[in-house]
């Protein structure tokens, strides 16, 4: 069941009595657990029949105790667990699963893990309750999931944009939703979300970004890469190297794939760049520059220039001066 699912059908006041939000993927689950604190019992009932607990400092006997009260006044009460992931003794919960108050709407998130699917507390849960598996959204699905998300609040970006804001902050959909209601809430009645407004509201610099350093490289744009180097010495929190070097790493990882690629096609590798066909046909581009040999040297410098940038090998060199170094050999 998806987590839009579990929230149709709270709307429709259709409940069942235990939820178990796990996963490596925050931002659903913080979705579900929010709407459960603030939304499922009205104001006037929340204060005697909404009860939160948090992992860590919980004890399970209780959380047992709370879910087995009846609602006073209303017809459902609402038990939370919050950080459900650093509860000891968690197992324990088990005999009220099996056994659920009808009046309870018991919602648990477990964070970061999943059950074991053969343990007794997953098939118990599964029974007649819903255990939500939220997981990581894929790279290639990413600037959709953007763009419709966007959309739905209703605003437009351009597709530059959207990867601009993607390329700076990874797959974090938390992040990503903070930073685009950090800008949204500054456009007062405007409803496009222009490239400056990234670059003022989340600090990307729409020119001097690791995006705009992968386009160089990419067409092997020597004075353009250093120039964008030599900005990030002067601004050192624009693009750490610790997060340069790994975008880098995937992209030339995913350029590496398509010489193994029987099709070629910009529909064949699209997949691998957000399913963007721009993006797609400069990667095939970029292929045909760099050459087999040049890719692989590329992966393996960036290899090299990772351990130096924590002192593998290396005796206090900058940051900037590792990347022009890396960059130069990896152009020749």
């Amino acid at each position: 069941m998806s987590a839009e699912k579990i929230l149709g059908d709270w709307k429709k006041r259709s409940f069942k009595p235990v939820y178990w939000l796990e996963g490596e993927e925050d931002y659903y689950i913080d979705k579900i657990m929010n709407y459960a604190e603030h939304h499922l019992l009205p104001e006037s009932e929340a204060g005697f029949n909404l009860s939160v607990f948090y992992g860590k400092d919980a004890n399970w006997s209780d959380i047992v105790n709370a879910c087995m009260r009846y609602p006073m006044f209303a017809e459902k009460q609402v038990v939370l667990l919050k950080e459900a992931q650093q509860m000891k003794d968690i197992d324990k919960l088990e005999n009220y699963i099996e056994h659920p108050l009808a009046s309870t709407i018991f919602v648990v998130s477990y964070k970061e893990k999943t059950l074991d699917k053969r343990t007794k507390l997953y098939k118990t849960i599964k029974k007649d309750g819903e255990v939500f598996t939220s997981e990581k959204i894929k790279e290639y699905k990413l600037v959709e999931w953007v763009t419709e998300y966007i959309k739905a609040q209703d605003f437009s970006m351009s597709q530059k944009g959207v990867l601009l804001l993607v390329d700076h902050l990874g797959n974090d959909l938390n992040r990503i939703v903070n930073e685009l209601e950090k800008i949204t809430v500054n456009l007062g009645q405007r409803k496009t979300i222009t490239e400056d407004d990234i670059e003022k509201y989340v600090g990307v610099s729409k020119e001097y970004n690791a995006f705009e350093l992968q386009a160089a490289m990419s067409k092997k744009d020597l004075a353009k890469a250093i120039r964008i180097i030599q900005y990030f010495e002067g601004n050192p929190k624009a693009a750490p190297i610790q997060l340069v070097l790994p975008a880098l790493y995937g992209y030339f990882s995913k350029l590496y794939i398509i010489f193994g690629m029987t099709d070629k096609s910009e529909n064949a590798v699209k997949p691998f760049f957000y399913n963007n066909p721009f993006a797609a046909k400069e990667a095939i581009a970029t292929a045909k520059i760099y050459g087999y040999e040049g890719v692989e040297r590329a992966l393996l410098l960036l290899h090299e220039y990772n351990l130096k940038s924590v002192g593998v090998n290396d005796s206090g060199t900058s940051d900037g001066s590792l990347l022009k170094e890396m960059v130069v050999k990896m152009m020749g």
